[in-house]
């Protein structure tokens, strides 16, 4: 049944939702009982609102998403700083933000903008901070938690009860277990554990499956980890890594993202630990 709407005549409106004058509303959109959205929210073609769902201020939902009951998406951000400048929420198509999760706005302090890529998956009760940049094809688990400013490269997988510390960095296809404390960058692909968080080897699994890499290869990966972080000194050993490991694809990523790391300010420029032991070299065979 198709309610009226006159936004959009092809959208289906309840009519216990409280739509404000003023938001955008694509054809093909379902906004379900409960539901309020702002005026400066954009909803692009097949949204669907299932219940009891808050848009609060500049919130840009893709097209095909869907945000399931009492999540809140574009809330002021939890910092002291905030004045009420008009920052916003950007969300990818077809990703999924799912019962009670919470996604903040941006702040002055980055460009205004919390950035949600496309394909996503924010599970039950996660909590995405204010300034954060999540890729496309994230996966982010129930009770995770991502502090401001938070970044994380596609295709990553935050396990459940996993708590990411301010302005962290995690690169591309990384795998942090669950209840991990990570208060450093992660480099792409690594995997990483632990309530003070180090790296343990690599998400193997993600590398075989999306990259089409064979088990030789993962193993040529994994020893370049281990040589960059020999005696606990990456910044040191990046150079040699990067002559013995020229033309891999993998390392080179990695180690750019490394450099990039270094370069950043007294505080933010560091990696997590790598920790070596036998149940991880025997994921990575």
């Amino acid at each position: 049944m198709a309610f009226d709407n006159p936004m959009s005549l092809a959208a289906e409106i309840s009519p216990a939702a409280h739509v404000a004058p003023g938001a955008s509303i694509a054809a093909r959109c379902v906004i379900g009982p409960g539901c309020v959205v702002g005026p400066d929210a954009v909803l692009a073609e097949g949204v669907r609102l299932h219940s009891h769902v808050v848009l609060d201020g500049r919130v840009r939902l893709g097209a095909g998403v869907q945000v399931f009951p009492f999540a809140t998406i574009g809330m002021a951000p939890q910092d002291l700083k905030y004045k009420g400048e008009p920052t916003g929420v950007e969300i990818g198509a077809h990703t999924q933000v799912r019962e009670h999760a919470t996604i903040h706005r941006g702040s002055s302090g980055g460009d205004g903008w919390t950035r949600i890529g496309a394909r996503c998956l924010i599970m039950c009760v996660a909590h995405v901070g204010h300034d954060c940049r999540l890729g496309d094809d994230v996966i982010i688990v129930n009770n995770v938690m991502l502090a401001g400013h938070v970044e994380i490269g596609d295709a990553c997988f935050i396990q459940g009860g996993a708590a990411i510390q301010q302005f962290v960095h995690i690169g591309r296809m990384s795998l942090v277990a669950g209840m991990a404390g990570v208060e450093r960058n992660v480099l792409p692909f690594s995997r990483v554990k632990g309530h003070r968080a180090a790296a343990h080897g690599l998400n193997a699994i993600g590398m075989r499956r999306r990259l089409g890499l064979s088990g030789a290869d993962v193993v040529m990966v994994r020893n370049a980890l281990f040589e960059l972080h020999q005696d606990g000194r990456p910044e040191r050993n990046a150079e040699a890594v990067a002559a013995r490991y020229a033309g891999n694809a993998q390392v080179e990523e990695m180690l750019a993202f490394a450099r990039t790391t270094f370069a950043r300010p007294k505080g933010k420029n560091r990696l997590v630990p790598y920790r070596r032991d036998r149940e991880d070299d025997e994921a990575v065979g």
